[in-house]
């Protein structure tokens, strides 16, 4: 079936290309020139764009381009440049040389994103679901990266754990045995992630979802603190971050793009990306993408189909008024697999290099996963000064799974016999609903005397519905993980038990301002209210209450382009805050984050390349736990746990160093530890934490000469030493840690991939080496009894065709 799917897509696909390349078989002309600001001066790494042939060029140090082989007839060119307003304008073309100057004028409305990295043409997606504020990056007081769909093409990234390892400081927590994507930042596990602003898995415990790259245009990562514009901290990683998938809308071009990769253990995956206007008044435009994909793993019995599709619709009835329609729906089917054990006592790293035939559940688990999200969007420019925004997104997430889980034997009389793994068969299901309302009033270029002002007054409403389910659980058998595994699937009869709901609901208000007094000097105000309520299996939620978080922060620019900030914030979780303490009397409250930041931003080459530091200091003062009788059951009441600091520093560099190279580097250093605790042993680290991790990446294109169109490429990343698992005193109900037992050490990793790419007119082929050096590393949420090894040296090439 793979072979048949794999020779049918590859025909077709060719089919396509040979028909267009019959019917541009025509005579071509050169088309140069120069790209000036309005002094004359030469603006260097300008884009000059061909929309309906997709080729282009990039301008040199004197403001020169050249783009060869177009064809004859009437095309549109684009002309773009970061801080100037693009300039577009049809063209013929008569089978000669056409020479043409372009002069931009200044945009002074026009958002200056981290493009991770250093793709100027193209403006972050739905930045306005994260921030609820239209400013540039440098007038942030927080950290924020955009990681841009140019980057994920010349990556070739498929996963969300492989995009945000960009981003200096996050990386992934876990993946539940191959079936989520779970990331860390500043030492919090599972911070959320929403998509197009909207929450698909909503356990606070941020085991995260998958999500299928074709249809991702941005994906944005705010580090820090969100609570201001996105509300209640209630997630366990909330004040580590958040990131948002940005989907794909309509450009108002008319254009399109199939291709088909294949790769290692059997991995076949066409795509197709289509967009066109649908009226000749370019009033309307629709715009569809989606892929298929198949393959195998490195581990046997292991597998995977899914099939993805992303429709848009976007509407302009006048120059004030924006509407945007889409929704995405992936189904997705996979082998879970739990990867490998530690062989030794949990405090010595002694992880077992599992072999590839080596699987330890049946050959018929599997994990189905349907996830449906949807958004409309209207946005109206009321005057020169403010507009409204409306937006409702929403997700469903339907869940099945059925498979093997192995855990330690615990028995007194077989302690030690770490080969020997007790299997047990069992099922569970999900279903999670989620919607957001957000309303925004935006006010911008405001002046009262010489003072500017930018302002978002919002609104918004959250609600969430899930309802879990598991059968009972069977133990089948116990496996030796040193010697070949029976995967045949047992006889057993699972039930379902009784299923168990919960509903939850908040609505929050804020205000956000920036003051620009003067060039030299900017203020960031901001304060939330929060409000939240719940019922769990028709009891009223312990999750409840009402909070302020508020954000200050300021600006100071001594010279041009050289940004230095701080910034005070909160996040606040009311997540068991009616919990009562020892006294069965007094509740526990809400517990808070604080941050503090500082930093400074700048930007070289007229915003070609960009560095940002920042040093954070984040305290977590009111930890609880549930506090347990001598028999080790739970006693009902909660007992404080002490302090969490984290202090750390994250270093960027993004953008070009030359016109023609792309180049992304950054360092994160963190120090997390817990301190006067009864529960956490002093100064121990929170589970997967991290002190150093680092990432680069270097793509560069020639332009010039017998190799020009051939783009090469190569990433290192590097994560550090972490435990997997806390130091604690005692045992915490449902967590499967031995106390008074150091937690072992993992090896840190790095992993260099590389990429070739070469283009022909309207064809492009890749080819990826991943992990060429072949490194060991693993994502584990090991006291969940997962150890997950990162994917051995693997390989890809893909196909693109663009018209």
């Amino acid at each position: 079936m793979t072979k048949k799917l794999f020779l049918l897509t590859v025909s077709l696909l060719f089919s396509i290309v040979a028909l267009f390349s019959q019917s541009n078989a025509q005579e071509s002309s050169m088309f140069s020139g120069r790209v000036l600001g309005v002094d004359d001066e030469a603006l260097i790494g300008a884009t000059v764009y061909f929309e309906e042939l997709g080729v282009g060029d990039d301008t040199d140090l004197s403001g020169s381009f050249a783009v060869e082989n177009i064809p004859s007839g009437k095309h549109t060119v684009v002309v773009s440049y970061v801080g100037y307003e693009k300039v577009t304008r049809q063209m013929n073309f008569y089978n000669y040389d056409v020479e043409q100057d372009f002069k931009l004028e200044p945009d002074n409305h026009v958002l200056l994103e981290v493009e991770v990295f250093g793709v100027r043409k193209e403006r972050p997606e739905k930045m306005d679901a994260l921030t609820r504020i239209p400013l540039r990056l440098d007038e942030q007081v927080q950290s924020i990266s955009v990681i841009s769909q140019k980057m994920l093409n010349d990556q070739g990234v498929l996963t969300l754990n492989d995009a945000v390892r960009n981003v200096p400081g996050v990386t992934t927590f876990a993946t539940f045995g191959n079936t989520s994507e779970s990331l860390t930042s500043r030492g919090y596990r599972g911070i959320p992630v929403v998509k197009n602003g909207v929450r698909v898995h909503s356990d606070f415990r941020g085991t995260g979802f998958l999500t299928d790259m074709q249809g991702v245009e941005t994906i944005q990562v705010l580090r820090g603190s969100a609570a201001i514009a996105q509300g209640l901290g209630n997630d366990l990683g909330s004040a580590g971050g958040v990131v948002n998938v940005a989907t794909k809308t309509p450009k108002f071009i008319n254009s399109g793009n199939v291709g088909i990769r294949t790769g290692s253990w059997g991995q076949i995956r066409p795509t197709f990306d289509l967009q066109f206007v649908t009226d000749k008044i370019q009033k309307t435009a629709f715009r569809i993408n989606g892929a298929y994909e198949q393959g195998n793993s490195y581990r046997n019995h292991v597998s995977k189909d899914r099939i993805y599709i992303n429709p848009s619709f976007a509407w302009n009835p006048d120059d004030k008024t924006k509407v945007t329609l889409e929704l995405d729906f992936m189904h997705d089917s996979r082998t879970p697999d739990q990867g490998t054990v530690n062989l030794s006592a949990d405090s010595v790293f002694n992880v077992f290099e599992m072999p590839d035939d080596r699987f330890m559940g049946f050959k018929n688990d599997r994990q189905v996963t349907n996830t449906l999200t949807y958004m409309g969007q209207i946005n109206r420019e009321l005057n020169d000064y403010l507009t409204m925004r409306v937006a409702y997104a929403g997700s469903d997430m339907d869940l099945r799974k059925v498979g093997a889980h192995v855990s330690p034997l615990r028995n007194v009389t077989q302690t030690g016999l770490y080969n020997l793994r007790s299997r047990v068969y069992s099922g569970s299901s999900r279903d999670d609903k989620n919607g957001v309302l957000q309303v925004d009033l935006i006010g911008k270029d405001i002046y009262t005397g010489s003072v500017k002002h930018t302002f978002n007054v919002g609104l918004d409403y959250k609600w969430s519905d899930v309802s879990t389910n598991s059968t009972n659980s069977i133990t089948t058998d116990t496996i030796d993980v040193l010697q070949p595994i029976n995967n045949e699937a047992p006889v057993v009869t699972l039930v379902d038990g009784e299923p168990v709901t919960a509903r939850e609901y908040a609505y929050g208000m804020l205000l956000q301002e920036v003051v620009t007094f003067n060039k030299y000097l900017k203020l960031s105000l901001g304060l939330r209210y929060s409000q939240i309520s719940g019922i769990s299996n028709n009891n009223v939620s312990t999750t409840g209450g009402n909070v302020w978080d508020p954000l200050a922060g300021i600006i100071i620019t001594p010279i041009e382009n050289i940004n230095l900030f701080a910034s005070y914030t909160t996040t606040t979780s009311l997540r068991g805050a009616a919990n009562l303490l020892e006294d069965m009397v007094t509740p526990v409250g809400p517990s808070k984050e604080e941050q503090f930041e500082v930093g400074f931003k700048t930007e070289w080459f007229n915003n070609r390349l960009r560095f940002n530091a920042t040093w954070f200091d984040i305290v977590n003062n009111n930890l609880t736990y549930a506090a347990l009788n001598d028999a080790g059951n739970n006693t009902g009441y909660y007992i404080k746990a002490g302090n969490l600091r984290r202090q750390g520093l994250e270093l960027e560099m993004t953008g070009k160093l030359l016109k023609n190279m792309d180049v992304v580097l950054g360092y994160s250093y963190l120090d997390a530890a817990y301190h006067d605790s009864p529960y956490y042993h002093e100064g121990s680290k929170p589970m997967n934490t991290a002190n150093h991790m680092a990432n680069s990446w270097i793509n560069y294109t020639f332009f010039d000469g017998i190799l020009r169109n051939l783009t090469l490429g190569a990433g290192a990343y590097y994560v550090g030493e972490r435990p997997f698992a806390e130091y604690t005193y005692k045992v915490l109900p449902g967590h499967n840690v031995q106390p008074d037992t150091k937690p072992f050490i993992a090896d840190g990793y790095t992993t260099l991939n590389i990429k070739a790419g070469y283009r022909i007119q309207n064809i492009t082929l890749q080819l990826f080496v991943n992990n060429i050096l072949d490194s060991k590393g693993y994502t584990a949420y090991y006291r969940g009894g997962y150890l997950n090894p990162i994917d051995p040296r693997n390989f890809a090439a893909s196909l693109n065709y663009q018209f």
